[in-house]
Parts: C-alpha cells; structure tokens; sequence
C-alpha cells in the first residue's frame, strides 16, 4: 500500500525531475558557445563516463553515428580503449571526482583534444579537459536526472536537431497526474526496459533509476534482444517498458505473457522523465529516502 505519511519533506529528486524541460531550452545555447571544443563532424570520438554518465555517452554515440557524423564509440572509464585512433575525446562526469573518470583522463594522449561536461565546480576533470560546466543543473540527490538528460540535450542540440518538439512533450509528461499515469506499472513486481538506438540507452537508465532509488527488480534490453530469452520473464503482475518505435508484432508478442506493456510514442529522452516520477512514486510506497540510495553516494572514490 502507498506509505500515507505526509510529514516527511519532499525529495530533491522531485524538484530535480520538475527543471528538466526548462534546462532543455537552454541546451542550444550552451551547445554554440562551446561548439569549438564539441566534436565536429567527421571526426573519431570516443565517450567516456560511468554509470548514468556512460548510458548518456552511449545514447550520444548512437545518435551522432546514426545522423552521419562519424565514427563515435562510448566507453566505461574503467575500460577505455587506449589501441584506438580518435581525433577527439568527451568525458561526461556530474560530480568531477569519480577515480576512474579521473585516471582515465590522465592516461589519455596528450595531443588528443578533449572536452569534459560537468555540473561540479572546482573538482579535478575541469583542469584534465576543456571544460562544459553546467553547474546550473547540479543535483542534491545522489540519483542524477537533470544533469544527465541536460546534457544529452546539449549534445542533441550540437548535432544539430531541434529540441522543441521534446521540450514541450516532456512538459506535458510533468503536467500529468503520475499517480493516474503511472497507475498500472507503478505496483509491477518486475519491469523490463527496452528500445532500439539511443532508446537502448535510455532504457538502461530507465532501469537503473528504479534500482537505485527504490530497489525496484528491473531489467534493461536493446527490443529486439527482448524476444532472445528475456521475455521469459515477462508475467501477469510484471510489466514491460519500450521507448522510441516499436518492432513489429512486439506489443503483441508482450501481450502474449500477460505482462502489462507501457509504451507512448514520445521521445525517449522526454518518457524517462515518466520512470524519473515513477521512481518518486515507488520510493514513497516504500518508505524509502530516493536522495540517499542504499550503498550509494554521489561520487565513487576508490581507495588507492
């Protein structure tokens, strides 16, 4: 039953999800000011990041590939791959102090230009790159949203396409009763997320909001992965989330497990804002603190 307490304040991840339209609008400017230092088209680029920050490296170098503007890989911190030719580099690091993302930026070629987007004053990425700081989107909560989906915005609009259309579906999303929308889904025991190109990273998000935020049982596949042994899972009581297009015949083939199958046809990055309020919604039912995740905190420091 949804936890009725009302005296608990409310989390900085709700006001942190409530911004997010409004930072997209001012993603075109941030994208011009720093064009010189954002990959040009043509060139070799690598992405670099973790957690959150690799799933939007990952859905960036699906669009730039998709959209012809070169050879674009996305890679964990932890495991960059050094025997590779790039003409240039972009780390993507909301806190600024994660060791791997660090240590990955000291180990790369010296003559490689490269770039790092960041919501985090005075940490050590800024003078290990040409710095994006947008500190205006900076979170309180542990559990990133706005950082994240601002500068896939950013990068979006340095691609050269227009947000407008996003923007104004992901106020529509924030103008709902998520209670009402998100009602059959919200009490799903197991949801698997699926979509195909940059949606497949924003499925992976999708999963690991829910995960850190409320401990959610969730799973994350590119669509057409989801019919190779996945949907063995799928159930009544369970649900299956897809992003961007459908493949054909999948509504169906989700149908056929009795799993409840939510899907709109909005853009990817404006229906997570749609987990991003399911993930208040689920914490609340629970009890659970969304800001301070179990075993987590806003930035991994490994110990040497």
């Amino acid at each position: 039953m949804p936890n009725s307490d009302r005296s608990r304040p409310a989390p900085y991840l709700a006001a942190e999800v409530s911004t997010q339209p409004d930072d997209w609008a001012g993603a075109d400017a941030i994208a011009t000011r720093h064009r010189d230092i954002l990959p040009r088209e043509g060139e070799r680029v690598a992405v670099i990041g973790c957690g959150t920050s690799l799933f939007m490296s990952r859905a960036f170098a699906a669009l730039r590939e998709s959209s012809g503007h070169g050879v674009t890989d996305a890679w964990s911190a932890s495991d960059v791959h050094h025997t590779r030719d790039y003409d240039r580099y972009l780390v993507i690091c909301r806190s600024g102090t994660t060791t791997e993302v660090v240590e990955a930026m000291r180990a790369l070629p010296a003559d490689v230009p490269r770039a790092v987007i960041c919501s985090s004053r005075g940490t050590p990425v800024l003078d290990l790159a040409e710095p994006i700081l947008i500190d205006q989107v900076d979170e309180q909560s542990v559990v990133q949203t706005r950082f994240a989906t601002t500068t896939l915005a950013i990068l979006r609009s340095h691609l050269g396409e227009d947000l407008t259309p996003v923007i104004a579906q992901g106020r529509a999303v924030l103008a709902e009763d998520p209670s009402v929308s998100l009602a059959q889904v919200r009490a799903a025991a197991q949801i698997s997320f699926v979509g195909m190109g940059f949606a497949a990273a924003i499925a992976d998000e999708a999963g690991l909001k829910l995960r850190e935020s409320c401990q959610s049982w969730t799973e994350a596949y590119p669509a057409t992965e989801y019919r190779h042994g996945p949907i063995s899972i799928s159930a009544p009581g369970r649900a299956v989330w897809a992003f961007g297009p459908l493949v054909e015949n999948f509504a169906d083939d989700v149908a056929a497990t009795g799993a409840h199958f939510e899907h709109r046809a909005i853009d990817p990055m404006a229906d997570l804002l749609r987990v991003h309020q399911l993930c208040l919604l689920r914490s609340a039912d629970l009890g659970l603190d969304p800001d301070h995740p179990r075993s987590l905190a806003r930035s991994v420091l490994l110990k040497p």
